[in-house]
């Protein structure tokens, strides 16, 4: 297997604060900009798995840079620089501790929640009649809390204003950035021969501005379908062709995990994480329509260090 990165344990000059998430080591520099750095590692069902995946990082971060470069002109973003394949450099924000997750489409967590007969989801009713993969009337945002570790939880908008996780003008101004957002990402998808079926956003504040953070559009915050698929299968009763890791939490479930107490992470052969790796490889080309040029991993904790470095040294 090609080399992965799994962790990252650098000390940069000026570094003040380091934290690692279920994907990215994130460094905070001079409690002025944030060092991200896209891992190779994998998550589903909020569980990181034990085997990291060659180019997945590389695949997320230049996927969020396009979007974020393609999304300035409608959202404010936090990126700065790009200065590797596997790091984005921006300006620290206070995150807002929701995720805003827009669904066009009944799939996913929502249709395992529609199907056992809960007609709410997060506060937003949803019709009877609909099977899975159904087209919305229109998207729709299903908020969730962002926990720090273990599961997220799904929440309603009254609750978030009410409970003051987030003031009642700052997440009119949220769900408007998120619906707008996701009408650019769907536009974009239609052009590429894709649907975009759902994602997730995040967001921060600094400066008393609002500003679209972390990853997007990516294969872990989105769901991706082919567009002249679509329509056939759907009629058909047919699983859709999914651009997304919904494929790996499927792998899981087949193998009698889905991240609960007791249960054990099946073995990941490496036939199996080549499969991971190039569908993500595929993913980046067709949501992109850009061709993938896989960075020279042979020395990857260098690489990454010296450009790094090289921004730092640049914003003295």
């Amino acid at each position: 297997m090609k080399n992965a990165l799994l962790t990252t344990n650098f000390q940069f000059p000026g570094q003040t604060k380091f934290y690692r998430g279920k994907v990215r080591d994130v460094y905070t520099i001079e409690d002025k900009f944030l060092v991200m750095i896209a891992s190779d590692r994998i998550s589903a069902f909020d569980v990181v798995l034990p085997r990291a995946i060659p180019y997945k990082g590389q695949v997320l971060n230049q996927i969020a840079g396009y979007f974020l470069d393609a999304t300035a002109a409608i959202v404010p973003n936090w990126k700065l620089a790009s200065p590797d394949p596997v790091v984005t450099i921006g300006r620290l924000c206070k995150p807002f501790a929701v995720e805003m997750i827009v669904r066009g489409y009944l799939s996913g967590s929502a249709w395992r929640t529609y199907k056992k007969g809960v007609r709410e989801i997060c506060g937003v009713e949803v019709p009877d009649g609909l099977r899975e993969h159904h087209r919305l009337p229109r998207p729709i945002i299903t908020p969730t809390t962002k926990a720090a570790e273990g599961h997220d939880e799904d929440i309603s908008r009254e609750d978030i204003i009410s409970k003051g996780i987030v003031s009642e003008s700052d997440y009119q101004k949220l769900e408007e950035y998120a619906l707008a957002l996701f009408e650019k990402g769907t536009e974009m998808a239609a052009r590429q021969g894709l649907i975009l079926v759902d994602t997730k956003y995040e967001f921060g504040k600094t400066d008393d501005q609002i500003l679209l953070i972390d990853e997007i559009h990516t294969p872990d915050s989105s769901r991706y379908f082919m567009a002249d698929e679509y329509q056939k299968r759907f009629e058909a009763g047919e699983a859709q062709k999914q651009l997304s890791k919904e494929f790996v939490r499927e792998w899981l479930m087949e193998n009698g995990f889905q991240g609960q107490a007791g249960q054990q992470v099946p073995e990941m052969t490496d036939d199996f994480v080549q499969k991971v790796s190039l569908r993500y490889i595929e993913l980046f080309e067709l949501v992109t329509g850009q061709k993938f040029v896989a960075a020279d991993n042979s020395n990857l904790n260098k690489r990454i260090e010296t450009a790094v470095a090289g921004f730092l040294k640049g914003h003295n």
